[in-house]
């Protein structure tokens, strides 16, 4: 029914005794173009078969559902075997196509901003290490902590049958961090005993033997932190056990990186002198003492 500009659908049902027989329903009348009317049996099969209870659209089209539950894989890889298998025994009729969504959807959205994020924030993170060391060589050789980093987390992951997830690259990203920090650390003290007249190969052992025990506390503070999340198994632990995994299997690599391998790196490649540092020729001034008074 049309009223102005508004419309007001109206729809019209048989009784229940014409809809059960289905001769009258053949008899119904079907508007055909010239303006006549033939019977619906004329143009249609009446008959009772069995179909959805719902028909959901989308975009106009028609959209059928199917979700399942991923356990005990990754959801990329569940998806790229089912691709594989309808592709090869499945059969799609002419205008019908298949979409992913889901978490696989999520996923993938994901991957595409942390494959721009990670790339800047390791920018950021090289740019900040020039401009606290003063040195491209020096934050170049702290910066070789991340990739160690990350070979124990990747490590980490293979061992516990882990496939890749966003919880993850969560987890690599916070052992860049973490890497940079150390080596940082370590890094700063080699140079202030550098300044102090030491060698730079008695320097980088005494560095590193000095921060031993600040290193491997921080270590083992932060992957006993993340133990309870690395084997839990309830609510949400699908999440958080990559996490834990990468930054455990990290902080591992990482502490033998700060106190073997990058100390090596500076003795070998670091500046071979530094300036010394400046006196401080301030002088700590006292009030006069009524008895120094004359």
């Amino acid at each position: 029914i049309y009223e102005g500009d508004r419309r007001f659908p109206v729809v019209i049902r048989l009784s229940d005794a014409d809809r059960a027989d289905f001769d009258r329903l053949g008899q119904v009348p079907v508007s055909v173009p010239g303006g006549t009317f033939v019977p619906l049996a004329s143009v249609a099969t009446i008959a009772v078969v069995e179909g959805p209870n719902q028909i959901s659209r989308e975009n106009g089209k028609r959209r059928v559902v199917v979700q399942a539950n991923v356990r005990g894989r990754d959801v990329s890889s569940v998806v790229a075997d089912a691709k594989a298998a309808i592709a090869k025994d499945v059969t799609l009729p002419t205008g019908a196509y298949l979409e992913w969504g889901g978490q696989f959807e999520n996923l993938a959205s994901a991957r595409g901003r942390l494959a721009l994020v990670v790339p800047a924030c390791f920018a950021l993170i090289l740019f900040l290490l020039y401009g606290a060391l003063g040195s491209a060589r020096d934050a170049a050789i702290v910066f070789t902590g991340v990739p160690l980093a990350l070979v124990g987390g990747i490590l980490a992951l293979v061992l516990r049958g882990m496939p890749f997830s966003i919880s993850a690259a969560v987890g690599f990203i916070a052992l860049s961090g973490i890497a940079v920090l150390n080596g940082l650390v370590m890094v700063t003290s080699i140079q202030d005993l550098m300044r102090g007249g030491m060698d730079r190969a008695s320097a980088s052992v005494e560095g590193a033997m000095l921060r031993l025990r600040p290193v491997v506390m921080t270590a083992l503070v932060a992957s006993l932190g993340f133990v309870p999340m690395a084997l839990g198994s309830g609510a949400g632990a699908e999440v958080q056990k990559p996490l834990a995994t990468v930054v455990i299997g990290g902080l591992i690599s990482v502490t033998v990186l700060t106190l073997f391998v990058l100390p090596t790196l500076y003795a070998r490649w670091g500046p071979r002198e530094l300036p010394a540092s400046r006196p401080d020729h301030t002088k700590e001034i006292l009030p006069a003492h009524p008895a120094h008074i004359q």
